[in-house]
């Protein structure tokens, strides 16, 4: 008779024995550091870059592809399993946390920075897609594979959810973009430590890690120290006079500059102002509205949260109420306290008869029930969709519900010498709600020549119907006059209408401006 000898079961990988609450936390933890890096990649190349939905959806592509990569690459990792996953955590937590100072530093250095942003945005993507298949492996023995796919997934999700809430609402405007990446850099690195330090499979080579945990972490202690001096530094190789005033919020990244002559104030990179000459900007944008409307009381005001279109308005002392509504509270708010730019704008956010909300115009503006006189648009130009939404018939024919009867509105166009196509497409896309359109410019001599659309419901406008205020630097009766010839290279093209479903617009500011973009 044979005795049979069954088998040895062979030994559970130390990891099985060990409580998996921690390894399941790990996930959490790594969802929420991976869709952060993802969301400052694409914040960073908006903020840089422009067109905020082109940037977000090629950097959401490639960074979903290559953890496409990196899941399949997981498959030929071999032996010791946490051994990889604490080197993986420590190659993530340093390419990921060093992201954005990197970019931010090569931005004015390197001349294929797309390139530099892709390349750091795939290698990001594939090594934090070798991290959930990596973990799986590693839990197998401790689950059924429905339940250790159920669990596995469903913390990943909750830490995805975690992080797409607290980056826009507490990270961007609290720490900025170049502490958060630096921050969840340190998490991952903390992940590998608590790891390493957990379990006993890790004994052999635990000092060799502790030491590199250890130093990871000086070095993005370091930079987290130094954020502010960094991003100084990126601002002074961006802008030729010296940045006084920096900030990024949820919407944007304001940036503030002086010197001997100027201050000057840059949104994303992008010229906003010069208090040298913007007074010619913001008379021609007010002064032919309000004085073909001399019966005006009340006055909305979309954009323009500097407060210089509203020091224009408070020349009318019979206006009774001003109600401006911008976006961003970091701009109402700045324009409100610095003592700078309150001497700029007369204090004219503070002004008594202001009213300020900070919301987004488009929903505003259709769950708005006043009416009135005039309403003066002061929107950025339409370089992305986000923006191009408040330049389409459909917001323009809500705008036409809030005119009171004889009501006008004037809206910024941008260049009509630069960018032709899209100041004519401004125009008659204001024509196809119904309105009846005079287009003007001026010359801006930190933009050139600058356009604006003067519209209302019925055919009438008289540009001296009533008198202007006193002690205006550029606008007179007969500069109004002269705003309205345009020369054969500035004159009307055909366009599309800006509808939402085709943002026309965008693509012909793209083209437009594309060849004097660097």
């Amino acid at each position: 008779m044979v005795e049979s000898v069954a088998e040895p079961r062979a030994a559970a990988p130390t990891a099985d024995r060990q409580p998996p609450g921690l390894l399941l936390l790990a996930v959490a933890v790594i969802a929420t550091c991976g869709l952060i890096y993802e969301l400052i990649a694409g914040t960073l190349a908006s903020y840089l870059l422009g067109d905020s939905v082109t940037q977000f959806s090629t950097i959401i592509g490639a960074y979903l592809f290559a953890m496409g990569i990196g899941s399949w690459l997981s498959k030929y990792l071999d032996g010791p399993l946490l051994r990889w996953f604490i080197r993986l955590e420590i190659l993530v937590g340093l390419v990921g946390g060093c992201m954005a100072p990197v970019l931010f530093l090569s931005f004015e250095y390197v001349a294929s920075f797309r390139l530099l942003l892709y390349a750091l945005v795939g290698l990001t993507g594939v090594l934090v897609g070798i991290e959930i298949p990596l973990l799986m492996r590693i839990l197998e023995h401790r689950y059924s594979f429905k339940d250790l796919v159920a669990r596995v997934f469903a913390v990943d999700y909750v830490g995805a959810l975690l992080a797409s809430l607290i980056f826009p609402m507490v990270l961007v405007p609290q720490l900025g973009l170049i502490r958060t990446s630096l921050l969840f850099g340190a998490m991952n690195l903390v992940v590998a430590a608590v790891v390493l330090g957990r379990f006993a499979e890790t004994r052999p080579y635990r000092r060799q890690f502790t030491a590199g945990i250890v130093v990871s972490l000086l070095g993005l202690g370091t930079l987290f120290v130094l954020a502010d001096k960094l991003l100084a530094h990126t601002e002074t190789l961006a802008f030729q006079d010296q940045v006084i005033y920096s900030k990024s919020t949820p919407y944007q990244r304001i940036a503030l500059t002086r010197n001997s002559r100027e201050l000057r104030l840059f949104l994303n990179g992008n010229l906003q102002f010069s208090s040298a000459d913007e007074y010619r900007y913001h008379e021609a944008l007010v002064h032919p509205l309000l004085q073909a409307l001399p019966r005006a009381r009340r006055v909305l005001v979309l954009g323009g949260g500097d407060g210089l279109a509203v020091r224009e308005l408070l020349k009318y002392p019979r206006l009774r109420s001003i109600h401006l509504v911008d976006l961003d509270p970091g701009m109402t708010e700045l324009f409100r306290q610095n003592e700078l730019l309150l001497a700029l704008n007369k204090g004219a956010l503070n002004h008594p008869k202001v009213q300020v909300t900070n919301a987004d115009a488009y929903q505003w503006v259709r769950q708005d029930t006043a009416r009135y006189d005039a309403i003066v648009v002061d929107f950025p130009d339409p370089g992305n969709y986000s923006i191009g939404k408040l330049y389409s018939a459909a917001f323009y024919t809500a705008l036409v519900r809030r005119l009171a009867p004889g009501g006008r509105l004037v809206v910024q166009s941008t260049s009509p010498y630069l960018a032709r196509q899209s100041f004519w497409c401004v125009a008659h896309t204001l024509a196809a709600v119904g309105l009846h359109t005079v287009p003007y410019h001026l010359y801006v001599p930190s933009f050139g020549e600058w356009g604006f659309v003067l519209a209302g419901p019925d055919a009438q406008w008289r540009g001296d119907a009533g008198p202007l205020p006193a002690g205006l630097r550029y606008i007179t009766p007969a500069t109004i006059h002269d705003m309205l010839r345009f020369p054969p290279d500035m004159s009307e093209v055909p366009t599309e209408i800006n509808q939402l479903n085709n943002q026309a617009l965008v693509r012909y500011f793209e083209e437009d401006w594309g060849p004097y973009v660097h």
